[in-house]
């Protein structure tokens, strides 16, 4: 069964929080424009036709087509996805680093993701556990995958709030600070 209204409000309730998280890291400007091509006809179709609602109808459109088409539109267009963030170097596809605020509205996307496909069992590991599950740092580059489990880390840690403040006054590879047993 189709469902675009419900996947028009699932993805319009993601854009929100993303747009909310994008302004308290210091990308609000950047935030407004979030997601946009999910709005886009293949993007938005393969989303209504495989929703499910409780995780991203990505998934059943790879279990029914072996791929997921939306998910080939859209990690090209949105480049605060880490698998933008590929060239080929010497010949071998490989992860190159992402500029900072691409990898902050990531963190927003990540978090704002976790709360809507998880609800009321949404925690403050959640997001970090899912990055962890994946083994997301096996295919970012070394320094951003570092840098966002960094984030992840504290939100986990300390929470939203303090984490969100701190990761705002980041500006660029350099402003990261690390602990002792996690040089970066």
């Amino acid at each position: 069964m189709i469902h675009p209204i419900r996947h028009f409000v699932t993805i319009t309730r993601h854009r929100h929080k993303v747009i909310r998280y994008s302004f308290k890291v210091g990308i609000g400007f950047q935030g407004l424009f979030h997601d946009l091509s999910k709005y886009s006809f293949t993007e938005f179709w393969n989303g209504a036709k495989f929703y499910s609602g409780v995780y991203s109808p990505n998934e059943n459109e790879r279990k029914a087509r072996g791929y997921s088409l939306a998910w080939m539109h859209h990690k090209g267009r949105n480049k605060h996805h880490f698998e933008y963030w590929t060239d080929v170097i010497a010949g071998y596809y490989q992860p190159v680093l992402m500029p900072i605020k691409y990898l902050k509205e990531s963190l927003c996307d990540r978090l704002a993701a976790s709360k809507v496909y998880l609800r009321k069992n949404y925690n403050s590991s959640s997001a970090y556990d899912y990055f962890m599950q994946k083994n997301t740092l096996k295919f970012m580059h070394e320094r951003s995958g570092k840098v966002l489990m960094t984030w992840l880390l504290w939100i986990k840690e300390a929470g939203e709030k303090t984490a969100l403040k701190k990761i705002k006054k980041i500006k660029t590879y350099d402003d990261m600070e690390w602990d002792d047993d996690n040089e970066g």
